[in-house]
């Protein structure tokens, strides 16, 4: 009995080593495309958030009603919007062509993206349950209005796990000029144990990664830096051992562990000189203004073909001068922000698509919301949650799809309206989770990113 009892615990400690190890042909790892909950066509995810609330009646929602209603006062129902008294409609003051074979109308503040529409899956009707920022932008990073809940970053970091002990799971590359609204809220880990943070990156700072290079100090060896590791080591232990439900120290050590990792890995995945002079010209490196996210998406790009799972990218700082938050001059301030994003998305999908990346990458362009059709002062915008447009590229996506439709004006969602949270089914879906069996128990409650809603989007799906 003895006997076999320990060759059984033997025998479980084996299996789990081989499963982990990849050598059980039954027993699929989820960084393999096993899946968590079924087979898997994604492993890795760049999602590019374009922080401030993209206008869709300027770029992808083409509404003739708005050309023939130019100038005249339209009654909408309300009295007013987010920060003002509705104006007179506005027709898109920008060039409207159809491309592809799919006949995408696209405008003409996005040339480049444009000649990618036939590889793209369109979100027409997105809704946002609010029309603030801060809100907002929690909801389309979180399933919720209110800040102190896991991101979708950090959910996949949760439920799948890392595919490289060489890189973090989850990266954040703010806009080259700041944070977003929210800061860093709308990355967090939340009530998740805190090693599924994102880490954030900013390739345009002297230290890229905060803290990543030791401190020249006279006196230290390597001899006495590994003594002090050592005994740092080992008084973290004996202070997580009286501390088992706090998940803050583990965190920290495994990031300190990690943080040696990416003292050598890091640096190696952020030299932009090992890319050849067409990839850096494809991204837009060479032009001043796209070139600071240029370098953003080529980096992206290092990081998932180096096992990232989920790499988050964001135009737009806090503030509605040069940013998507288009209140006051829209005809100036949208072609100014698009034009820093259209040639570096491009390069990334067709560098991508080059490199068969694409066949196991999804790509999400999306918002917090969108703009409203009537004017705000002479030429701007204000806040619209009722509409806007998201789309997807890469694997699993039924490329050349729309799904959804707003109203005549762009004002609302009037066909089949996707709030985040199908949205966030659709990824977990493809990146084979059952949104609705990941789950966290948080204060006697089994959270998850779709809190009680979501559908999976198959009509987007290849």
């Amino acid at each position: 009995m003895l006997t076999r009892t320990g060759g059984g615990f033997g025998a479980l400690a084996l299996a789990h080593l081989f499963a982990r190890d990849g050598l059980l042909a039954d027993a699929p790892r989820p960084e393999l495309n096993g899946g968590l909950h079924h087979p898997a066509k994604v492993r890795r995810v760049i999602q590019l958030f374009m922080n401030g609330g993209a206008s869709q009646m300027d770029t992808f929602d083409y509404k003739p009603e708005l050309e023939r209603r130019h100038g005249e006062q339209v009654d909408f129902g309300i009295k007013a919007a987010a920060t003002s008294t509705p104006g007179a409609v506005m027709k898109s003051p920008f060039e409207w062509q159809q491309h592809g074979q799919s006949g995408r109308w696209v405008t003409s503040v996005f040339p480049r993206i444009a000649e990618q529409v036939d590889s793209l899956a369109f979100l027409m009707a997105m809704t946002s349950q609010t029309n603030v920022h801060g809100p907002a932008s929690y909801l389309q990073n979180t399933g919720f209005l209110a800040p102190g809940f896991p991101c979708m970053g950090a959910w996949l970091s949760y439920g799948l796990g890392r595919m490289t002990d060489e890189l973090p799971t989850f990266v954040v590359i703010p806009d080259p000029r700041g944070l977003p609204y929210n800061n860093a809220g709308n990355f967090s880990a939340g009530f998740l144990p805190a090693a599924h943070n994102a880490t954030i990156i900013r390739p345009a700072a002297p230290a890229p990664v905060a803290y990543l290079d030791p401190p020249t100090v006279a006196g230290i060896t390597p001899e006495s830096e590994s003594a002090g590791l050592s005994l740092l080591a080992e008084l973290n232990r004996e202070h997580l051992a009286g501390h088992p439900g706090d998940s803050r120290l583990s965190a920290r050590m495994e990031a300190f562990e990690l943080a040696a990792r990416l003292q050598t890995s890091a640096p190696a995945a952020l030299d932009l000189s090992r890319e050849t002079a067409e990839t850096q010209a494809l991204y837009g490196l060479d032009d001043p203004h796209s070139g600071p996210f240029a370098k953003n998406c080529l980096i992206a790009r290092r990081l998932i073909e180096r096992d990232v799972r989920f790499v988050q990218l964001w135009s737009g700082t806090s503030g509605a001068s040069k940013n998507w938050d288009n209140h006051t001059d829209i005809i100036n301030e949208l072609p100014f922000i698009a034009g820093m994003v259209d040639r570096p998305i491009a390069g990334l999908l067709v560098d991508l698509q080059e490199r068969g990346l694409l066949e196991d990458t999804l790509v999400i362009w999306t918002s917090e919301f969108g703009r409203m059709p009537f004017t705000q002062g002479a030429t701007g915008r204000d806040h619209n949650g009722g509409t806007f447009v998201t789309w997807l590229a890469g694997a699993g996506v039924r490329a050349g799809a729309s799904y959804g439709a707003s109203d005549e004006f762009s004002y609302k969602a009037a066909e089949k309206p996707t709030p985040v949270w199908d949205l966030h089914a659709t990824v977990l879906h493809l990146l084979g989770i059952d949104h609705t069996r990941l789950t966290f128990r948080h204060n006697g409650i089994d959270r998850r990113l779709t809190d009680v809603h979501g559908h999976v989007i198959h009509d987007v799906l290849a």
